[in-house]
């Protein structure tokens, strides 16, 4: 028996900069595989080579080609490509039953020409289910971060893990990323680090930090030997039926875990705090909505109390693949073979793709001035529905037919449809596309104090008023005196 270890035979689809990058990559590394030939629709490509590697085509002909030139694996390295031209190039690719897809990310260090095989991953249903991403120049966009020092909160999760990985194209000098979860702290600090070794970005120093937003005292200890120069705070509680159940929480960890880091913000002098908010704060009906609103409140807030800073907010709806959205679960519904729980069939979402959102909230927050609320364009709301079928034939099943569709109702905290700003709010477009910005916004209109007074003793045990602690009738009933959006629940037992 043979003890060699068996080479794939590589397609890479697209002649461009960035699959000629990737297979010069190969070709160094060739542990992973050889690169049998490029695969390109561009007819003054066709019947060239580059570096020995011939070019063929056109792509719909792939399953003649392959009855001569077989191969396991396929690279699509088309970052510029639509989501209607990688839909496609996949569902040609599947009946040319190649084994292995993988993508490069359709991020704009890659459109640049700065494509790595680390970045590589498998294909899955977000590239094929989301609108075509608008391109943003990151090297451009994050001219503002070179030699700061940068701070990630919840630098663990969807957004955050994303925002720390596009930083890397930043130029700082330090990346801080802060997470209360010691396991996914652990990833993405070696994903982060993999990606540097495989000549991803510029070299930051990395550093992790566990910790808990709610540790004010921590927090102020923090911020003051870190120094950080700009903040993203992408942490928060999230799962809107969960947070109902555990509403106190939801305020102790959204709202005063936001307090605690703006004011120790404020006082070591960050040059520039960006929020990341979310459509579910607009006229929000759940306690997680009115965390995140209040939340809003409080960093635009603290722009009056410093002159020099720079503190916005950024908002935006459902992102497709992240921990708090439907996707995940519907995958795992499916993988089971179904039933699939849909919430209602006329509920609607904004969606868009996790690395969409991270490069415009990098954008928003370097051309901010401060005080501001800016919303991302997520252009039109799309039926759940509509989504899972689309999600079920990706995995190439009927819905209804292989994999039947379950309505359950709307659950408690859920809209039928979400919007990203209220009828007092009035968004204006910028200069930069998909970022509009909020010339008047809707606020608590000088309560906002009053309103952190009241919830403080439910959520800290605080003398005289022990009663109070952990009172959810009462937290309910003091966010709806503020929010009328929320209704109070006067049975709900104090937890």
């Amino acid at each position: 028996m043979s003890n060699k270890i068996k080479r794939n035979r590589i397609y890479i689809i697209g002649a461009g900069i960035a699959g000629m990058s990737i297979a010069k990559e190969i070709q160094g590394k060739r542990i992973f595989g050889k690169v049998v030939a490029f695969l390109d629709d561009d007819p003054e490509k066709i019947g060239k080579t580059i570096n020995n590697i011939p070019i063929v085509g056109p792509l719909h002909s792939v399953v003649d080609i392959l009855k001569t030139t077989p191969a396991d694996e396929a690279i699509i390295a088309v970052p510029s490509a639509t989501r209607e031209q990688l839909k496609a190039i996949f569902t040609t690719l599947k009946k040319a039953d190649f084994t292995k897809i993988r993508i490069i990310p359709r991020i704009s260090q890659i459109l640049e020409g700065d494509a790595h095989l680390v970045q590589t991953r498998d294909i899955n249903p977000e590239d094929l289910l989301s609108r075509t991403p608008v391109k943003v120049c990151l090297k451009e966009s994050l001219a503002y971060l070179r030699g700061k020092r940068v701070l990630i909160t919840g630098a663990g999760g969807s957004i955050g893990s994303e925002l720390s990985r596009q930083l890397l194209s930043g130029g700082a000098a330090r990346l801080y990323i802060f997470g209360h979860g010691e396991n996914s702290l652990y990833e993405i600090e070696k994903e982060l680090k993999i990606l540097q070794e495989g000549g991803v970005g510029e070299k930051a120093t990395i550093v992790p930090i566990i910790g808990e937003l709610q540790d004010r005292d921590y927090m102020f200890y923090l911020l003051e030997r870190l120094k950080a120069d700009v903040i993203f705070h992408a942490a928060a509680h999230k799962h809107v039926p969960l947070l109902e159940e555990n509403c106190v929480e939801a305020i102790k960890n959204n709202v005063f875990g936001t307090k605690n880091i703006v004011d120790a913000a404020l006082q070591f002098k960050t040059e520039r705090f960006v929020f990341v908010s979310t459509d579910k704060a607009v006229d929000p009906i759940s306690i997680y909505g009115a965390s995140k609103y209040i939340a809003e409140e409080l960093v635009l807030e603290a722009q009056s109390n410093s002159r020099k800073a720079h503190y916005m907010v950024v908002r935006f709806g459902n992102v497709l693949g992240s921990r708090g959205s439907i996707l995940p679960l519907f995958q795992s519904q499916i993988s089971r073979g179904g039933p699939v729980t849909l919430t209602h069939p006329e509920a609607k979402r904004f969606f868009m793709t996790i690395p969409e959102a991270s490069s415009l909230v990098l954008k928003a927050g370097g051309t901010g001035l401060g005080g501001e609320l800016y919303i991302l364009d997520m252009g039109e709301p799309v039926y759940i529905q509509e989504l899972l079928k689309q999600l079920i034939r990706f995995y190439g099943y009927e819905p209804e037919l292989d994999i039947p569709i379950v309505t359950v109702g709307l659950r408690p905290g859920e809209k039928l449809i979400e919007k990203l700003y209220s009828d007092h709010e009035k968004p204006v477009p910028t200069e930069y596309p998909k970022i509009l910005k909020v010339t008047q916004r809707k606020s608590l209109q000088g309560k906002l104090a009053d309103i952190i007074l009241r919830l403080r003793p439910i959520c800290y045990l605080t003398s005289g008023k022990s009663d109070l602690f952990r009172n959810s009738t009462e937290l309910q009933s003091i966010i709806n005196e503020y929010i009328p959006s929320i209704k109070a629940i006067p049975h709900e037992k104090p937890k």
